[in-house]
């Protein structure tokens, strides 16, 4: 039986359109990250070495091409020694996101980033998560309520409203639970392209010469990105001067 990494694997190896649309994700990570080692949580099919040089690329399921296994809400690092965490359609996969977020606070040098790429629940991208993406999307929940990680809880479960909830809705609390870290940056964009290539589905509703017009066009629409994009990207960044994160999120 196939693995879903490795099926995720063969679809990126054969969809040229879904590396030419991930390709501008992953540029606008790098252009974001600081100096320092970095590493990306959640790397799975481990397709952003090319753009992002020296990254470490980790994930919660083994694959021979990882770097490391590692749950994002108990990072085997020590404190203070990464420059960067960068994650592309992770958080929303987490079962306790705060719990990622005191990690990150410990494991991160003063100044160091997250930054991360995620779905974005606007009003013009709502329904087509909610009735056409397989994945659950509810916005009614707390995305900073803290429990114990259910180690039998498949890594696939998700709610892809949590970053949304988080740069907006939850702002204020999020800084207030984790005063490290600071939300310095949501940008709001991708309004055609990433939905019609169909993602890491077989099919695609643009081939692959057109992707790269609909990526500039989509580039001058940005100021319209809160209420139509389909992504969020988010930097959050360690406050400077910080050497220590008491774990239960108190300064």
């Amino acid at each position: 039986m196939i693995t879903p990494l490795k099926d995720y694997r063969l679809t990126w190896q054969k969809k040229p359109v879904l590396r030419v649309v991930y390709s501008d994700f992953f540029d606008r990570m790098a252009l974001r990250c600081g100096p320092g080692p970095t590493l990306e949580i959640g790397g799975g099919i481990g397709n952003s070495k090319d753009q992002l040089p020296g990254l470490l690329i980790g994930d919660v399921q083994y694959a021979p091409w990882l770097d490391l296994v590692a749950d994002a809400q108990r990072l085997p690092f020590a404190e203070g020694v990464l420059g960067n965490l960068v994650m592309l359609d992770v958080l929303h996969h987490l079962e306790f996101p705060i719990l990622f977020f005191r990690e990150a606070a410990r494991t991160l040098r003063p100044s160091g980033r997250i930054v991360m790429i995620e779905p974005a629940i606007t009003w013009g991208s709502y329904l087509f998560y909610r009735l056409m993406h397989h994945e659950h999307t509810d916005m009614t929940v707390d995305p900073l309520v803290e429990g114990t990680p259910d180690s039998k809880r498949s890594p696939y479960d998700s709610n892809q409203a949590l970053p949304t909830l988080i740069a907006t809705k939850y702002r204020n609390q999020f800084h207030r639970l984790i005063p490290d870290l600071q939300i310095i940056e949501t940008s709001w964009f991708s309004f055609f392209a990433y939905p019609l290539s169909g993602g890491f589905k077989r099919w695609s509703l643009m081939p692959r010469w057109l992707a790269a017009p609909i990526l500039r066009w989509e580039n001058a629409l940005e100021s319209a990105g809160p209420f139509f994009a389909f992504r969020l990207l988010m930097t959050i960044e360690k406050r400077a001067g910080v050497i220590r994160s008491d774990p239960h999120g108190s300064p």
